[in-house]
């Protein structure tokens, strides 16, 4: 899948939104990109991990590891079309880490997958745990990359489908806020619509 073609199924789906949003970051931004309304449908979901397989299918991926919530269909289905094993993280006294008996080999070669990045901090979390367990973290794919290029993962190569700048604001400083525009709630620390 190129760039164009992901995008205009993240459109076509409702998945790209714009408005007044709160990140999970905590920063404030015109734009939203809400996965789920385009991982609801499993075609897309299997032909968006397909092509995030692809991009590192010649890394000798042994593991796939996904954060909770969204990196859990992310890892099965890149696992998937890897042909390697699937496990995810999830946080436990608010740190990233492994649960439910998941383990890493001693230099078991990981790909972590993500779907929605912005300041990169649930994926460093990810990379500290598997590097925790002894595993070597090869590369991260994501869906979206909405950092403007600004993420860094420590060395860790990363590629995304989709390249997006959007624009962000500290709360304090976020014109919107200003204009008295409503703002919207999403993501999985924010429940509401």
């Amino acid at each position: 899948m190129t760039e164009a073609e992901v995008k205009e199924l993240f459109i076509q789906t409702g998945a790209i939104m714009e408005g007044h949003f709160l990140l999970t970051s905590g920063l404030h931004s015109p734009m939203y990109v809400e996965k789920f309304q385009v991982l609801q449908h499993p075609k897309h979901t299997e032909s968006l991990c397909k092509a995030l397989a692809d991009k590192f299918a010649d890394q000798n991926i042994e593991v796939v590891v996904g954060p909770v919530t969204g990196g859990i269909l992310l890892a099965h289905e890149v696992g998937k079309a890897l042909g390697t094993r699937a496990i995810f993280t999830e946080r436990e006294d608010g740190k990233m880490t492994f649960r439910r008996g998941f383990k890493l080999a001693k230099g078991e070669r990981v790909l972590i997958v993500e779907d929605i990045v912005t300041t990169g901090g649930s994926v460093k979390e990810v990379v500290d745990a598997v590097k925790a367990q002894g595993g070597i973290p090869v590369g991260i794919g994501m869906l979206v990359n909405r950092s403007g290029g600004k993420v860094d993962f420590g060395g860790v190569p990363y590629q995304a489908l989709l390249n997006l700048t959007v624009t962000t604001y500290k709360p304090e400083a976020c014109p919107l806020c200003q204009a008295g525009e409503q703002m919207t709630k999403r993501g999985s620390r924010n429940l509401n619509k």
